[in-house]
């Protein structure tokens, strides 16, 4: 057991069981520093951080400090997918490549774009070796994917598609509005809002990031080699290009526009944009989406075990589109149509329309797990205890 940091911010006395929870993690789960927001029908109940941003302990999380959130990326990337939809802009069931000609080959001209949010598309990875200058580089990334073929008949199965989402639903949108997921995400949602969330991490916030940090348990060593005993297309998913902890806390990885995993910012940020997808809207703040598109972002799309992240999970997983299900084993909630997605090593961020509730979990101290951390289903227990 370590010593528990003092703990900054505000915690409404209803919701003490989160605070105690939050405390927990730092005095038994070896939490080293991190940060808690949740947002009741747009309301901020519980806003906490605690402890250190980097490694050594030198510097203190701060109200402020921002830190890569891994896949919570992905649902804010879905947010804007759903924003263009509900606009009229982007119709879920028409072929992508009615958007983006090019990617029509290899069999693909029918494939909706629905498959893309939900995994199904069967292009979970690339079947050639990609280095990690071309996985940084947009338009060869995105070029390879539209040439390739699927590595299962698509719409058949979910196989999470751990880094190619972003390319593939944000190339989506770099068609039809003509800038890149980060700038459109920016320019609709996060600047005019005061948001503090990016797809990337401009150069001159990389004072007030968290440093990323080795889970104690695990090596990158021992994850190649997990990854190495993996089928083809969960190791093109997750080892093609392998990154980990030394490569996002890298110039170059923040420096990237990856729409699925390198998302920075605050906890405060990833529950008010998840609180979007929950149909909340904070005071004197209009729905970002209209109630039908938060409902249409959460439609199940198939039940299943998925293709690459099966191993992990003891029972089926659904995921909607963009977002995952709370599903059997209550990962966002006991409300099985809660939804949400986490981030490698631990990060969150949850909607729940019927609680009003949203959720964002920051961390800097990654786990070993790609989902349902610790850390934050115990957050997430305090949370529906308080209600």
């Amino acid at each position: 057991m370590q010593e528990t940091p003092p703990t900054e911010g505000h915690c409404d006395p209803r919701f003490a069981a989160v605070r105690e929870a939050f405390e927990d993690n730092f005095r038994t789960r070896d939490e080293l520093g991190a940060a808690v927001t949740v947002q009741v029908h747009g309301e901020t109940v519980v806003d906490l951080w605690a402890g250190w941003a980097d490694a050594a302990r030198t510097r203190p999380w701060e109200r402020d400090t921002v830190v890569n959130v891994w896949s919570t990326t992905k649902g804010v990337t879905a947010l804007c997918a759903h924003l263009l939809a509900d606009r009229g802009l982007l119709d879920l069931d028409a072929p992508v490549a009615a958007y983006w000609p090019e990617f029509a080959a290899a069999g693909k001209e029918r494939l909706p774009v629905r498959h893309l949010l939900s995994h199904r598309a069967g292009l979970s990875g690339l079947r050639e070796p990609l280095t990690l200058a071309e996985f940084y580089d947009w338009e060869v990334t995105t070029a390879r994917l539209a040439a390739t073929e699927p590595w299962w008949e698509p719409g058949t199965r979910s196989g999470y598609h751990a880094m190619t989402y972003g390319f593939l639903v944000g190339e989506v949108i770099r068609r039809i509005t003509g800038r890149l997921p980060g700038a459109f995400l920016h320019d609709e949602i996060t600047g005019p809002l005061g948001i503090d969330f990016t797809i990337g991490l401009p150069e001159k916030e990389a004072g007030r990031a968290a440093e990323l940090v080795h889970p104690r348990s695990s090596s990158a060593s021992e994850q190649a080699a997990v990854f190495a005993q993996l089928e083809p297309a969960a190791q093109a998913a997750l080892a093609n290009p392998l990154v980990g902890v030394t490569e996002a806390n890298s110039p170059e990885w923040r420096a990237a526009e990856l729409p699925a995993a390198n998302g920075h910012g605050t906890a405060r940020a990833v529950a008010r944009l998840y609180g979007f997808l929950a149909g909340n809207a904070g005071a004197g703040v209009h729905r970002i989406l209209s109630a039908a598109a938060a409902e249409r972002a959460r439609e199940g799309q198939g039940a299943g075990r998925d293709l690459v992240l099966g191993a992990g999970f003891a029972h089926d997983t659904e995921c909607a589109l963009g977002l995952w299900l709370s599903g059997p084993n209550a990962s966002y909630g006991p409300n099985p149509r809660a939804f949400g997605h986490d981030g490698f090593g631990g990060s969150c961020g949850l909607a729940d329309p019927e609680s009003g509730i949203s959720l964002g979990y920051v961390m800097n101290r990654m786990g070993p797990r790609i989902a349902d951390d610790p850390r934050k289903m115990a957050l997430v227990e305090a949370v529906y205890t308080a209600l």
